[in-house]
């Protein structure tokens, strides 16, 4: 026999094996089964006297309502189990988890803020993610000054040298692996002023 937890061994469940001299079935029956009957039996009966329910209640025969009904939900209870939790507890979590905020500051819960009581979702900015040459190749891309950019890759740099760029505009850096070359263990770091345009090829 596979014991996956010492729970399983020492979480007895408290059973009712005989009323005064009449013995009940072998399996006993379980104490949380007769509270459940308790519970949906008050239910059924503060039921009968609402409004529209009573109707309901007047048209049902009482061994039904109070009888096969209550017995039945509290068997199907008893049975039911929620991740290996009996039904109340499992209810229990559920109502709490629905309940309790979703925010929390200073290791304590608050309400979400907002106009009105309702939750603002947060977003992050748009974060620019530029491939350094450390995979097995270059990636093609233009990036726009100003900026630092470390390539680890071996590579070779072409800078414009037009009258544009000789007056600053539309200057620009084309960069190029260099095959069959080894990869500095350091990397470089290519600066870029304004308006400078950086081309991987």
């Amino acid at each position: 026999m596979e014991i996956r937890s010492y729970r399983r061994v020492f979480d007895l469940e408290r059973r009712i094996y005989r009323v005064d001299r009449v013995r009940l079935n072998p399996g006993g029956i379980p104490v949380r089964g007769v509270v459940y009957f308790l519970a949906i039996l008050a239910a059924s009966l503060v039921s009968a006297h609402l409004p529209v329910l009573a109707i309901v209640a007047r048209a049902t025969p009482w061994y039904l309502r109070d009888l096969a009904f209550p017995g039945l939900g509290s068997a199907l209870l008893t049975i039911i189990r929620v991740e290996g939790r009996p039904f109340h507890l499992a209810a229990r979590a559920i109502v709490r988890f629905r309940a309790d905020p979703r925010g929390g500051t200073a290791l304590r819960h608050c309400r979400p803020s907002g106009g009105g009581g309702s939750a603002r979702s947060w977003r992050p900015q748009p974060i620019l993610m530029l491939p350094d040459g450390s995979d097995a190749r270059m990636r093609r891309l233009r990036f726009t000054g100003p900026g630092a950019l470390l390539v680890r890759a071996a590579h070779e740099r072409e800078v414009s040298t037009g009258a544009l760029a000789r007056l600053g505009l539309r200057a620009h850096v084309t960069v190029r692996r260099k095959p069959g070359e080894s990869d500095p263990p350091r990397g470089e770091v290519i600066l870029l002023r304004r308006a400078v345009r950086l081309k991987v090829r």
